[in-house]
């Protein structure tokens, strides 16, 4: 029998699915939820869909999703227990002829979208969050944060449940290393990151969660 809480989960991927709040909407495809089941130990946490994930509705499936997998495969992890989402739901981009060229949320995107994020957190309960890049840590963070001044380390993220997490490189991050010397280093440490989560997410108790989605004025899908 489903968990009530993957009933409400599936209701706001179907209110976020009408989600006209920011200009994002406009140049994408559709909305890219999170997916994965409810109270796992694990969620993964990026910027945004890309071209890939855009088209397809689905997070992580294009080549950053598929060094995402390598790397869980090599850290021990089955994706299919974990929970993989993006802060942002709309691929931002800019068309360029044929192609759609990728471009940075701003800060103002972030927050807007992040209701969105925020009922995900609460409904999936995770013990870890891993934020896979800057934009991620920070939106987490409710703040600008260096990723390496807290790689490796177990922090408080800023929401009422004190949720803990580890913050790592994007997998993105791997693909634009110039060399392959540069590709095999980050990509180690991308596991090595995943491996740490993993064990902290086995080791430490579940966060304090309210039991209810967060409830705000700004949930609805339109501005």
């Amino acid at each position: 029998m489903p968990k009530p809480s993957a009933g409400k989960l599936a209701k706001v991927a179907r209110e976020a699915r009408a989600c006209t709040r920011c200009p994002l909407y406009k140049n994408a495809t559709q909305t890219v939820f999170g997916e994965g089941p409810v109270g796992v130990p694990l969620m993964l946490v990026g910027e945004q869909p890309g071209d890939q994930e855009d088209l397809a509705g689905r997070p992580f499936v294009g080549p950053a999703g598929k060094m995402l997998d390598r790397a869980l495969a090599d850290a021990g992890i089955d994706r299919e227990k974990v929970y993989v989402t993006n802060v942002v739901k709309h691929f931002k981009n800019e068309p360029r002829g044929k192609r759609r060229l990728h471009k940075k949320p701003n800060r103002y995107e972030v927050e807007v979208c992040k209701v969105w994020f925020d009922q995900e957190l609460a409904l999936v309960r995770p013990t870890i969050v891993l934020a896979m890049g800057v934009t991620a840590a920070s939106a987490l963070a409710g703040k600008a944060v260096t990723l390496s001044r807290l790689r490796g380390q177990v922090v408080s993220f800023d929401n009422a449940a004190g949720q803990r997490g580890l913050v790592t490189i994007h997998p993105s991050s791997i693909l634009r290393a110039p060399d392959e010397a540069g590709r095999r280093a980050a990509y180690a440490g991308l596991v090595k990151d995943l491996k740490r989560a993993g064990k902290a997410a086995a080791k430490l108790p579940k966060a304090a969660w309210s039991g209810t989605a967060p409830t705000r004025k700004a949930v609805s899908s339109r501005a």
